[in-house]
């Protein structure tokens, strides 16, 4: 059984994906070619927003949309204890300080009634991380931050495709950043991600900070990095979003019966997704106890599973803030457990994964 199936995805979309790739090396254009263009349009588009500038990877979206928002040493950035370390790694490598405020525990998600108590004069962006594929609570968020003049980045990894309130993730707030590694909703063949907005200035920086500052060949405005999506992943991308629409569709419909199958399990705490929200379950992530014993006798049953994340944020040794504690988010790093969770789990292997969880809990 595989935890996410990129193989059956590929088979499914081999032809227009190959067809895609073989006119990249046909043109040869691996840098910015036509079909990196192509995909900002279509994914602007998808988001509804009027900009989307792709890059290399979702952290450098994160480093990326950071310096767009002149982060620097001095500065904090209030954010989610509980989430990849790419959320924290970005603020720190551009010299800024992570302010971390605990999480919501139906949700996973920062809570917004603590990042009030946190903001300080030094606070000069808000950092909430859609986890788990469903959008943190963003018109709370969106009015602390507008009562304190704060711009508002989304970590959007994982949520690429969800909804809040009818609204798509990644254009909820000032700048949107999204990953598209390839176990993501939408995934390339390598590393990607996009940033989006509806700021013409701020699309502007960010597409200079992608490629090294230059606002024309060999002429540097700004301090950037290397960080331009591939053409290949592109053209892979385009292939993709193609059938997007209906593999998130497919991802609530196996989510919502996951639930139902789940609910009635008292050792099980199945994810709760907010009645406004529309999660695409980029993890399918449950709470236990004894979590280790039960993810061996699962893997017994040749069923995998993975943790995100066992391990808060301020307590990474290389964030070391381990005098700062989170109870919800510590309490909840050491039950969280992901079942697997893609497009493509049939019935039967649901029921397959469900009468093992019994099984291993009984």
């Amino acid at each position: 059984m595989q935890f996410i199936d990129l193989k059956t995805q590929y088979k499914q979309l081999q032809e227009k994906i190959d067809k895609n790739i073989k006119k990249v090396l046909d043109h040869s254009q691996f840098i910015m070619g036509a079909e990196v263009k192509i995909l900002e349009e279509k994914l602007a588009e998808y988001i509804e927003v009027k900009h989307c500038i792709t890059v290399s990877s979702g952290t450098d979206a994160l480093l990326a949309a950071l310096m767009a928002l002149n982060i620097k040493k001095g500065d904090q950035v209030i954010t989610t204890p509980f989430s990849f370390i790419a959320t924290a790694e970005s603020i720190i490598l551009t010299g800024a300080e992570p302010v971390f405020t605990d999480i919501n525990p139906l949700t996973y998600n920062i809570e917004p009634n603590l990042i009030e108590k946190a903001i300080t004069s030094e606070t000069k962006a808000l950092m909430p991380v859609s986890l788990y594929g469903q959008c943190a609570d963003m018109d709370a968020i969106n009015n602390i931050a507008a009562k304190y003049n704060i711009p508002i980045i989304e970590d959007a990894a994982q949520s690429f495709g969800a909804e809040y309130k009818n609204k798509k993730s990644c254009g909820l707030t000032l700048i949107g950043c999204t990953s598209f590694f390839p176990s993501k909703p939408l995934g390339c063949y390598g590393d990607g991600g996009a940033c989006f907005t509806n700021d013409d200035t701020i699309a502007k920086k960010l597409k200079e900070i992608r490629d090294h500052g230059q606002n024309g060949r060999y002429n540097h405005i700004r301090i950037g990095i290397n960080g331009r999506l591939d053409t290949l992943q592109a053209a892979i991308l385009l292939a993709k979003l193609e059938t997007f629409d209906t593999e998130v569709k497919a991802r609530e419909q196996i989510g919502a019966r996951y639930t139902r199958l789940l609910n009635n399990i008292k050792a099980i705490t199945a994810p709760h997704i907010q009645p406004h929200n529309k999660s695409v379950y980029a993890q399918y992530t449950i709470q236990i106890d004894n979590r280790d014993s039960f993810a061996e006798k699962l893997k017994q049953k040749n069923i995998p599973t993975a943790v995100h994340y066992p391990i808060p944020l301020n307590m990474q040794p290389a964030i070391d803030q381990t005098n700062k504690k989170f109870p919800i988010a510590e309490t909840v790093a050491k039950r969280v457990i992901s079942l697997p969770m893609h497009p493509f789990l049939s019935k039967k292997e649901q029921d397959i994964i469900v009468n093992a969880i019994i099984e291993a809990i009984s």
